[in-house]
């Protein structure tokens, strides 16, 4: 989920830096959610261009002409960064957002504490007291910008994870969904101009029903924030000195991890009828790797899930022998097998993980561990 501030481009200052950036997951089978909010100033390698500020990434995509443009390139370097796949995407420029939260009559917000906000446009500063109180569209994107407090732009992504829960409950509060769901057509006619995204129309609206349906004690929520996840140092930068915030990438991955297979959330998971055939199509490679150290042991998983149809494509020892749970890690974004695996071993959440393999020749690794007799009965039954 980006957020851009269209104004300088107009203005032909060139393309705009994403304002802000949300990586968001949603489960509708286990109905789950989670929100992982990335700071603007974070260095990072941008795939082509060596590293630079997260939010340049769709500056140059867009300047250059690339395919995909601006957001096919932000959304490779978070691919990159997090090691998750990102399957879509969804950019709003500021005003599209002050008419969509008109729309729903504003949002209801309990403010922290006393802050001074500033909504676009001249001598609009709005001082917000503390406690809850009804915002507009131009004082709630205001509220979600603003950086004037202590914790500045930190606070800020909370701000607006706040807002963006707000009009969820918002929506559900005044039963607005029947209503909305009626004039989404031309609604998103009269926001297109400031939507730009590669979800179709109906399935931002059964997107949108998803999310409603996930209870607000079931979406992770999490800021990427120092200091234990980023420092701030300086670097040379476009031949200038800049403040930017280095990552630490171990802790990123667990606050990754934490926020996203807790929430049961592994992917685009939909419910096809017919897992089995779903991960036929998908016709991932499986790389099926001994974590045991039991001579044989990934030969035998290898012959089971194969004769389920599974795409054994690796048999191979992991990097130990002393895993204690087996685990799936998707490397490249699968779904279906993913989930069917899951589904098949009995496995929980938090043994699926995310990661990237450059140059890897495998989609999907299931590292099989010390509790690998249950799971091999388990396989010859089915």
């Amino acid at each position: 989920l980006m957020g851009l501030d269209y104004r300088d481009w107009e203005s032909g200052e060139g393309a705009p830096r994403t304002d802000s950036m949300m990586l968001v997951t949603v489960d509708p089978v286990s109905k789950t959610a989670g929100m992982l909010s990335i700071p603007r100033d974070l260095w990072v390698e941008i795939p082509g261009y060596g590293h630079g500020r997260i939010n340049t990434a769709y500056v140059l995509g867009e300047q250059d002409r690339l395919p995909g443009g601006g957001p096919e390139l932000a959304i490779k370097t978070v691919e990159k960064f997090m090691g998750v796949p990102i399957h879509y995407y969804l950019q709003i420029e500021f005003g599209a957002f002050e008419r969509m939260v008109d729309e729903i009559g504003g949002v209801e917000i309990d403010v922290p504490e006393a802050i001074k906000v500033d909504p676009i446009g001249p001598h609009n500063t709005v001082d917000l007291e503390p406690g809850v109180q009804t915002l507009s569209g131009e004082v709630a994107l205001a509220y979600a910008r603003a950086r004037h407090t202590e914790g500045g732009d930190f606070d800020r992504s909370k701000r607006q994870q706040q807002v963006a829960l707000a009009i969820r409950s918002q929506i559900l509060r005044l039963n607005m969904i029947p209503t909305l769901v009626a004039k989404a057509p031309a609604l998103y006619q009269e926001l297109a101009s400031g939507i730009r995204t590669n979800l179709s129309l109906e399935q931002m609206i059964s997107l949108g029903l998803m999310v409603f349906q996930v209870n607000p004690g079931n979406i992770g929520r999490a800021v990427i924030s120092p200091p234990e996840m980023v420092t701030l140092e300086r670097v040379i930068y476009g031949g200038e000195v800049a403040e930017v915030l280095k990552p630490v990438p171990d802790k990123i991955r667990m606050l990754r991890d934490e926020i996203f297979t807790a929430t049961g959330a592994i992917g685009p998971s939909v419910d096809t009828g017919d897992p089995e055939s779903a991960a036929e199509d998908e016709f991932a490679r499986l790389a099926v790797l001994n974590g045991a150290g039991v001579e044989g042991l990934a030969g035998r998983f290898a012959d089971a899930l194969g004769d389920l149809g599974f795409n054994v494509t690796e048999i191979s020892n992991a990097d130990r022998m002393d895993y204690p749970t087996t685990r799936i890690v998707d490397y490249t974004g699968n779904p279906y097998t993913t989930q069917y695996l899951v589904t098949l071993l009995d496995l929980t959440q938090s043994q699926v993980l995310f990661q990237t393999l450059p140059d890897g020749e495998v989609d999907v690794a299931l590292v099989i561990g010390y509790d690998w007799q249950a799971l091999l009965a388990k396989l010859s039954s089915d």
